[in-house]
């Protein structure tokens, strides 16, 4: 249920962030204004990592995305600069859903689907879709394999092109933790895909 006079948008197909009545103040509503537009801005990815948080649970992933866009402009999470704005907005879904997590005693993470296939060239062949679709399976399947911590780093990293150390600081661990995590979460991964291919041939 969205506050009344409140307003949502759409971006692609995805809900869009939680817009409520501007104050009166004209400086805070100029500090809303830049707010909306950060966040409007980052939205999409934001709604990816929040279902990455979210076990791949749309729903509670919404939920988590409101609830941190709540804590946003109710002041209960504030940006301080030490990283990107990215860097902690990512920090602060993370820490939503953790909460949301404990909330409805969700006990893991579920494994990302990084894509979804949907070949463009119509002349691909049967063969050629049946491969990729197979090869994204192993991988879905390997990533189950790893630790949600490593699981975490290894998206902020890959897909949502942070480094590590923005990483650490979205996933609210020290920067030694999440090289610790990724290194062993890749070894992982491409020990588990190597292990798949062997088996295959």
């Amino acid at each position: 249920m969205v506050p009344d006079g409140s307003r949502t948008g759409h971006i692609d197909g995805v809900p869009g962030p939680l817009i409520i009545n501007e104050r009166p103040d004209i400086e805070r509503t100029m500090e809303r204004a830049q707010l909306d537009c950060e966040l409007e801005k980052l939205h999409a990815e934001s709604h990816g990592w929040a279902l990455a948080c979210c076990g791949r649970d749309r729903e509670e992933a919404e939920e988590v995305l409101q609830s941190a866009y709540l804590k946003v402009f109710a002041g209960k999470a504030r940006f301080d600069g030490r990283s990107t704005f990215r860097t902690w907005l990512f920090g602060v879904i993370r820490r939503t859903a953790a909460e949301e997590r404990r909330r409805n005693i969700v006990h893991r993470l579920r494994a990302a689907a990084y894509a979804v296939i949907a070949p463009s060239d119509t002349r691909t062949g049967a063969d050629t879709i049946l491969e990729i679709a197979q090869r994204q399976e192993r991988l879905l399947s390997a990533l189950r394999e790893l630790s949600p911590r490593q699981r975490e780093v290894l998206q902020l990293v890959f897909y949502h092109d942070m480094t590590i150390e923005d990483a650490a600081t979205a996933m609210s661990v020290s920067l030694g933790t999440a090289r610790t995590h990724y290194e062993r979460g890749k070894a992982r991964l491409l020990e588990k895909l190597a292990g798949e291919a062997n088996d295959a041939a």
